[in-house]
C-alpha cells in the first residue's frame, strides 16, 4: 500500500524573525564566472512554473511506477530532453532551477554539448555495443585512459604516485577500498608471506583465520553507501540501516562544531581534541587486543554530506591522518559527494595540507565512473582480488575525459571557488534578516549548506522552494544543502538567493523545536547522534516529507484504490 504524508500546516510565526539590522542582497556584488553563460541554450534566469510541483503527469506516472515498485522518495518526473544547463524541465512542463543536480552528480548540468558530441562519436557507439569486463578483456586504449585521468584528477602528489582501480559506483568504491584495506592487514601480519592452508580452508568456513575479525572505523553522522560493509560505517540515518544484519564495528564521534566559527574557536577545538582523543582510544584498545575486532582501517568524508554537511577543522583531519599513521591503519577518505572541484579544490582533503597523502582517496558521482586512488602499497599481490565483471565502464570514462577537459576549458574549480564565496556571503545575510529560521551557513566552494529551526520547517521551505521553481535537496536532521553542477555561476546564484529570500519570508514555522537543550539560538550543533544510545534516530522519521510526491498529499488520496485496481 502507498504511504500518504499529510500536508504541512503552518502554525505562528517565529518570534526571532525580524532581525534589524541586515545587509540587502542587492547590495552585495554579484562576482564575475570564469565563462560566460550560454544565455541562448540555457534560456532564461528565472525559472518557469506551469504547473504545481508534483503536478498532474508526474503524478499520473507516479501511479504506474508505484504499480510495480515503492517510489515515495520521487521528488517528480522529468522531460530530460527539454532539460538544458542548470534548469531541469518536469513531465509538466516545469522548467527549475536544479541545485541538486542529481545529489552532486552532475558536473556539467543538463545535456552539456561536449557530453552530447561524445556519446554520439563514433567511439561511444563502439564502447556502448560491446562493453568490455575491463578486468579480463580490456579494450586496447584501457591504459592510456587511465593515464589521462592520473595526470588529470589523481589526488596530491599527483601521477605515478597512485593506483587507480575502477568501479560503478560510490558504494561498490568505499567497499573494496575496505577489502584493499583488509587484505594490506593481512599481508603486512604474515610479514609478507602467501596465505597457508589453514588460511585458505577456514576462509570457505566464513571463520578465521582466513576470514579474520578486522573492521573499519568509521564515524557519527557518517554516510557511506549501502552495501554490506558501507552499511557498516554509514551512521547517519536509521532508514538506510534498519532491519539489516551489520558487522560489529567501531564507530568514534564525529566533531560537532559551533558557529560562528570565529567566535567559537576555543569551544571547538576543545571538541575537536576530545574527539581525536575518542579515536586514538579506540585505536590503543584495537592494538591491545580490548575491542572484539582489529581496526585494520578507517574512513572520513571531508564534509559529511548525507549526514548533516558537518564540518571539521584542517588541523582535526590532519591529526587524525598523523593517527592512522602512528597505528598502521589504513586512512581512507571518502571522496564520492566532495570530490571534482564543488569545494573550490578539485579534492576536498587539498583543504588540509596533509603531509602524508591518505592510502586511499575513493571517487564517484561528478566522475561518472566510480572508484579510487590508491598508494602503490596498497596494491593486492594476487589477481581476482579486487575484481567484478565490469571494474567500472568505458562510457562512463569516456564522458569523465570529456569533463576534466571542460573543467580544464572553462575554469570551473575556480568558478565553483567564486560562486560559493559569493553565496555564503548573502546565506550569511540571510541568516541575519530572518533570524531563528535558518542558522549555521557553512561551506566550501558551492558546497554549501544551512540549518533550519526544526525538520518540519526545513521540509516545508524545500516543498515551497520547488513550488516557485528550484529544486533542492535536504540533509541531516535539520539542514538544507546546495549541490548545483560546476556550470553554475554566480548569476544563477543571484537568482537561486532572491527566491530563497522569498521562501524564508513567508514560511512559518511548523512545529517545536527539535533539540535537546530546549530553544534553538541558531549556534548550538544540530546534528547529534549519541554513539552509545543511537538518539539521533528520534529525528529521522521513516517517511520522508521532503519527497515532492509523498508530501502532495491531497492530490493522493484515492492513488491506494486506483493501484490496487490496476494491479488486478
Amino acid at each position: 500500500m502507498l504511504r500518504l504524508l499529510p500536508r504541512i500546516k503552518s502554525r505562528a510565526s517565529h518570534t526571532l524573525r525580524g532581525f534589524s539590522s541586515y545587509p540587502d542582497l542587492e547590495s552585495i556584488p554579484v562576482p564575475e564566472s570564469t565563462f560566460t553563460r550560454d544565455k541562448h541554450t540555457e534560456g532564461p534566469i528565472s525559472p518557469s512554473m506551469v504547473t504545481e510541483s508534483p503536478g498532474p503527469k508526474s503524478l499520473s506516472h507516479f501511479k504506474e511506477l508505484a504499480a510495480v515498485q515503492e517510489c515515495s522518495s520521487v521528488h517528480f518526473f522529468c522531460d530530460y530532453s527539454s532539460s538544458y544547463g542548470n534548469y531541469v524541465v518536469d513531465a509538466d512542463g516545469n522548467r527549475l532551477l536544479d541545485v541538486f543536480s542529481q545529489i552532486a552528480s552532475l558536473p556539467l548540468g543538463y545535456n552539456h554539448p561536449s557530453i552530447t558530441s561524445a556519446l554520439s562519436s563514433p567511439e561511444a557507439r563502439v564502447i556502448l555495443a560491446n562493453r568490455p569486463a575491463l578486468g579480463v578483456l580490456p579494450n586496447k586504449d584501457w591504459p592510456s585512459k587511465l593515464d589521462f585521468v592520473l595526470r588529470e584528477m589523481s589526488p596530491p602528489p599527483h601521477g605515478e604516485d597512485w593506483d587507480i582501480t575502477t568501479m560503478a559506483c560510490g558504494s561498490t568504491a568505499n567497499e573494496n577500498a575496505y577489502k584493499a584495506a583488509f587484505i594490506k592487514y593481512m599481508d603486512t601480519h604474515r610479514d609478507g608471506a602467501p596465505p597457508t592452508q589453514e588460511d585458505l580452508n577456514s576462509s570457505m568456513l566464513n571463520a578465521a583465520p582466513g576470514c579474520p575479525h578486522l573492521s573499519i572505523l568509521s564515524f557519527s553522522g557518517a554516510f557511506h553507501g549501502r552495501t554490506f560493509g558501507c552499511l557498516s560505517t554509514t551512521r547517519s540515518k536509521p532508514i538506510h540501516k534498519l532491519d539489516v544484519p551489520h558487522f560489529d564495528w567501531p564507530m568514534a564521534q564525529f566533531p560537532n562544531l559551533k558557529y560562528p566559527l570565529k567566535r567559537f574557536e576555543e569551544d571547538n577545538e576543545a571538541e575537536e581534541a576530545s574527539c581525536l582523543a575518542e579515536v586514538e582510544k579506540l585505536l590503543k584498545d584495537s592494538a591491545g587486543g580490548v575491542l572484539s575486532t582489529k581496526i585494520a582501517g578507517m574512513i572520513i568524508e571531508p564534509i559529511q554530506a548525507e549526514g548533516g554537511d558537518n564540518h571539521a577543522s584542517a588541523d582535526y583531519f590532519r591529526k587524525l591522518r598523523a593517527l592512522a599513521k602512528k597505528y598502521n591503519v589504513t586512512f581512507i577518505v571518502d571522496e564520492v559527494q566532495t570530490g571534482l572541484g564543488a569545494t573550490g579544490k578539485m579534492w576536498a582533503h587539498e583543504h588540509w595540507d596533509l603531509e602524508d597523502a591518505p592510502d586511499i582517496v575513493t571517487f564517484a558521482k561528478k566522475a561518472q565512473i566510480a572508484g579510487y586512488f590508491s598508494s602503490k602499497n596498497m596494491r593486492p599481490k594476487e589477481g581476482y582480488r579486487i575484481f567484478n565483471t565490469w571494474m567500472g565502464d568505458p562510457a562512463k570514462m569516456l564522458m569523465l575525459e570529456t569533463i576534466l577537459r571542460e573543467y580544464k576549458k572553462n575554469n570551473l574549480v575556480e568558478n565553483a571557488r567564486i560562486t560559493g564565496g559569493y553565496i555564503k556571503e548573502c546565506l550569511h545575510a540571510l541568516q541575519k534578516k530572518h533570524q531563528g529560521i535558518i542558522g549555521r551557513v557553512r561551506g566550501l566552494g558551492t558546497f554549501v549548506a544551512v540549518t533550519v529551526y526544526n525538520t518540519s520547517t526545513r521540509d516545508k521551505i524545500i516543498y515551497n522552494m520547488r513550488q516557485k521553481g528550484v529544486e533542492m535537496g535536504a540533509c541531516g536532521a535539520f539542514s538544507i544543502r546546495l549541490r548545483p553542477s560546476m556550470m553554475f555561476t554566480p548569476e544563477h546564484a543571484a537568482e537561486f538567493l532572491r527566491i530563497f529570500d522569498e521562501a524564508l519570508a513567508e514560511v512559518d514555522v511548523v512545529g517545536e523545536c527539535e533539540s535537546w537543550d530546549g530553544d534553538w539560538d541558531g549556534v548550538e550543533p544540530r546534528n547529534l547522534i549519541n554513539t552509545v544510545t543511537g538518539e539521533q534516530g528520534e529525528f529521522h522519521p521513516i517517511s520522508d516529507s521532503t519527497d515532492g510526491i509523498a508530501i502532495a498529499g491531497e492530490y493522493l488520496e484515492n492513488m491506494d484504490e486506483e493501484i490496487e485496481e490496476k494491479a488486478i
